[in-house]
């Protein structure tokens, strides 16, 4: 069992209050038993997230929207389970699922995982979502530090020239300047044409 697939079953073992439930749902390996919890009226959250994380790494595409509802959570470890198991799920709706929640400025507070998401995938919707999210976190004061941070570190991973203008802007911010450096090294130089 992988560091994710361990913290997620303890989580969840706790919410459920380690009931007979949950152990079922969690050695069940009918996935057509699991899917029927992501539609089943009256699930609790911790059934439906379970499901649709083993389905997902499992890469069953029933669990792509009860996934991508859960990368879009207030609860950030939910946020990170459903990111884990999208990127394993092979759905190529997924892609233009996050790049759609990493740029949604109603709900950057939960982007930072969207973003993590998009960095993985190496989707080509991966370069200009980050950018354009990156872009708005420049603003004055903005909160959303670690967001803006993770758009840089996943801009320089990704290593895309079109990065290069919004990741200059950032060696403006204190906070992101030395990431920004780095990110920057990694952008390999444009050669004349």
């Amino acid at each position: 069992m992988d560091e994710e697939s361990r913290s997620l079953t303890e989580r969840l073992r706790r919410e459920s209050g380690g009931s007979a439930a949950f152990e079922h749902l969690l050695a069940t390996g009918d996935q057509d038993e699991l899917a029927e919890v992501l539609t089943a009226p009256g699930q609790p959250l911790w059934a439906r997230e379970l499901a649709a994380f083993r389905l997902g790494r499992a890469g069953d595409r029933r669990a792509f929207e009860s996934l991508v509802l859960l990368l879009n959570h207030r609860d950030p470890p939910r946020c990170a389970s459903a990111a884990h198991a999208l990127a394993r799920l092979g759905d190529p709706r997924t892609a233009r699922a996050a790049a759609a929640l990493a740029t949604n400025e109603l709900r950057v507070a939960y982007a930072l995982h969207p973003v993590r998401l998009l960095v993985a995938l190496r989707a080509p919707e991966s370069v200009p979502a980050l950018i354009t999210t990156l872009e708005r976190r420049l603003r004055p004061h903005d909160p959303y530090r670690r967001v803006a941070l993770a758009c840089v570190e996943g801009l320089g991973a990704l290593g895309d020239a079109r990065a290069r203008r919004v990741l200059t802007e950032a060696l403006a911010h204190p906070a992101l300047a030395e990431a920004a450096v780095h990110a920057l090294a990694r952008i390999p130089e444009q050669q004349p044409s």
